[in-house]
């Protein structure tokens, strides 16, 4: 599938703006999932690429207001492009990226509690390389965290968002990530964008990859949210050991008052290109 992609941040400040500091975590890679056929970053300022920790294609800018210099009110992050898919949810990482071993470490949005070891063993122990396993698991989850938009929050833990029993794809693969690393499986955090002319709150995604061969580095890649293997609809952007190491933008500043953030992220198949429409899990 062919998809136009376009990702607009834009923020209001009531006060003046005296310094920013963004990282951008907005630009696919070309995999065996994808190919970046052109892809456009813009911000505020000029932005210094760099290859992340986890091996991402980041961008970061800043910016200071001179003494006397004109005031700052608002500002916009734009992201657009093309990117082709294919349905393969396999990927295996080159020897350049981060062993997968790193992938079991917990971090503080994903370290487990006695519910989520029990969930991540109860479904794992004995068939870790099974796809159907890891299914099972994903819709495991999804029917113990109800898609609920309002409930979390960002800094919400996989073990806070599983004891609500609600949240966003965000909480999904957290709590996900943390029942496979509690079963020994490397799993590591994907964010991206998924294409559904009936799912548009879903545009920005996330969903999680599990490392089922550590020798050859190879990840399969499971959208919890709805139950299946990552497809043609999704485009990856990111990954990391949550959330808080890819988030698509994310930074600092210094004055500015009160901030309002609105994000719009338009996803279109274009003209030509071949199109299946799947039914989603609700």
């Amino acid at each position: 599938m062919k998809l136009s992609i376009r990702h607009e941040t834009h923020y209001d400040y009531s006060a003046p703006l005296q310094y920013a500091l963004q990282q951008l975590c907005l630009t696919p890679q070309a995999n065996a999932h994808q190919a970046v056929e052109e892809w456009h970053v813009s911000a505020p300022g000029h932005l210094y690429a760099q290859r992340d920790a986890f091996g991402n294609l980041s961008h970061s800018w800043s910016m200071a207001r001179a003494k006397g210099g004109r005031h700052v009110y608002r500002g916009s992050v734009m992201a657009h492009g093309v990117v082709r898919t294919q349905p393969s949810p396999w990927l295996v990482d080159d020897l350049a990226a981060p062993h997968p071993a790193l992938y079991l470490r917990p971090t503080p949005l994903t370290a487990p509690d006695a519910a989520l070891v029990g969930l991540g063993r109860s479904h794992l122990l004995g068939r870790s390389d099974d796809e159907a396993a890891l299914l099972a698991l994903a819709g495991a989850v999804a029917g113990a965290v109800e898609y609920r938009a309002g409930i979390t929050h960002v800094g919400t833990s996989a073990a806070e968002a599983l004891a609500l029993g609600a949240g966003v794809c965000q909480d999904q693969a957290h709590v996900f990530i943390a029942a496979c690393r509690a079963a020994g499986l490397p799993a590591r955090y994907v964010s991206g964008y998924f294409h559904s002319p009936r799912a548009h709150h879903l545009a920005s995604h996330a969903w999680a990859d599990v490392c089922v061969d550590l020798a050859a580095r190879r990840w399969l890649s499971v959208d919890i949210t709805h139950r299946c293997t990552m497809d043609e609809r999704h485009v990856r952007l990111a990954v990391g050991p949550d959330y808080a190491a890819c988030a698509p933008v994310r930074g600092v500043r210094e004055g500015g008052g009160n901030e309002a953030m609105s994000v719009r992220v338009r996803i279109e198949p274009l003209p030509g290109a071949m199109h299946e429409e799947i039914t989603l899990e609700s």
